[in-house]
This record gives structure tokens, C-alpha cells and sequence, in this order.
């Protein structure tokens, strides 16, 4: 499948596209990644209570094991610290999740931030390059052996905007409609022309030799 034009004018213009969809490309991705970053900060404070209630935890169980080895009373004394040691997990498990939460709005951010912007682009750019894609390769089918010019110069006069034609020499039409082969390689040049393509130089006709027996 041809992915570029012949003619450098519209070459330049679909490799500048193609140029430009890739940047866009790489801005929402780096905008999404700064973002995704920035939103991960908020994580701290999470991070800080989950800290605090395995520190609590750790504290509070060294204190019940303490306290457990009082002979009589150990297990009543230990009683309130394993209290609160269950309490700092609760603490711990709230800091865990507050963590789990950001890094989701992160992670949706940047998906979205790189989804949308991506999208609405490549819903532009891809029909146009795939269909252009489409039609030169039906094009140079066309053109492939000995060239059907007059499907293209029939392709032109339906489709070809009306300044065009009117540019071509006086009787074009006229002249496409008896076969002449100079009207239908105008009117082909016109089409081809619309992709990029260059048109066929015309095959020398067979000669016939004047010296013959």
C-alpha cells in the first residue's frame, strides 16, 4: 500500500501530518504522565497515616507482650493494647486505601488525557491518510500494464472542481467524448494530479519500416 504521494507538494503535506499526529501524540503523552505524577502526590498523606498506624501497631504489640508477662494480670493488662493495636490496623487499612483511590484518579487521569485528545486527532488524520491510502493503490492498479486512462479521465470529469476543468484547453470535453487520447490524458492528469500521482509518459506507437520488401 503506497503511503506517501509522488508530487513533493503533497507529499510534504501528508509527511508533515504524519510528523504532527506524532508530536501530538508524545505532548498528551507527557502531559498525561505530569499529571499522573502530580495526582500521586496526593498520595502522601495516605502513605503517612498507613506509617502511623503500623508504627501504633507495632508499639501497641510490644506493649501487650509486655504487659503479658505480669504474672496474674498480665492477660488484663494486655487487653487495652491489643485493643489498640486492632485499632491502628483499621488506621493502617484507611491509609492503604486513600492511597489505592489516588492512584486510580491517576491512572484515569492520564489514560483520559491521553484518550480524548489522541482520538478526536486520529479520527481527523486517519480517514484522510487511509482513504488516500485506498485510492492510490486503486490508482496505480489502473495505471499498472497498459494504463486505463480513460476510467481516470472519467473519475475527473465527475469529481474534478469546476475551475479545474474550466482550466483545461477549450473542447476537452468534446474531445474526451470522441476518444481523442490528448483530451483523456488532461482529464487523467487531473485525477492523478489530485493524488499525487504522475501520469504515464505515452508509449511510442509501433512504426512501420518504409524500406520493406
Amino acid at each position: 500500500m503506497p503511503l506517501y504521494a509522488q508530487h513533493p507538494a503533497l507529499r510534504a503535506r501528508q509527511v508533515a501530518a504524519d510528523l504532527g499526529m506524532l508530536a501530538w501524540i508524545v505532548l498528551w503523552v507527557l502531559v498525561a504522565r505530569t499529571v499522573h505524577r502530580s495526582v500521586l502526590v496526593l498520595a502522601e498523606p495516605g502513605r503517612a497515616v498507613e506509617d502511623l498506624g503500623s508504627s501504633v501497631a507495632g508499639n501497641m504489640d510490644s506493649a501487650a507482650e509486655a504487659a503479658g508477662d505480669v504474672p496474674l494480670v498480665g492477660d488484663e493488662l494486655a487487653a487495652p493494647f491489643r485493643a489498640l493495636s486492632d485499632a491502628s490496623g483499621s488506621v493502617r487499612g484507611a491509609g492503604v486505601a486513600a492511597q489505592d483511590a489516588v492512584a486510580t484518579l491517576a491512572l484515569v487521569l492520564a489514560v483520559v488525557l491521553v484518550v480524548l485528545p489522541v482520538g478526536w486527532l486520529l479520527l481527523r488524520w486517519l480517514p484522510w491518510r487511509m482513504g488516500w491510502a485506498r485510492e492510490a493503490r486503486a490508482a496505480r492498479r489502473l495505471l499498472a500494464g497498459t494504463p486505463d486512462l480513460e476510467l481516470l479521465a472519467a473519475r475527473a470529469m465527475a469529481t474534478a472542481p469546476l475551475p479545474r476543468l474550466a482550466a483545461l484547453p477549450a473542447g476537452t470535453g468534446a474531445a474526451w467524448r470522441s476518444g481523442d487520447p490528448a483530451a483523456v490524458r488532461a482529464l487523467a492528469g487531473l485525477e492523478l494530479d489530485r493524488l499525487g500521482l504522475r501520469l504515464p509518459e505515452p508509449r511510442p506507437s509501433a512504426r512501420r519500416d518504409p524500406a520493406g520488401p
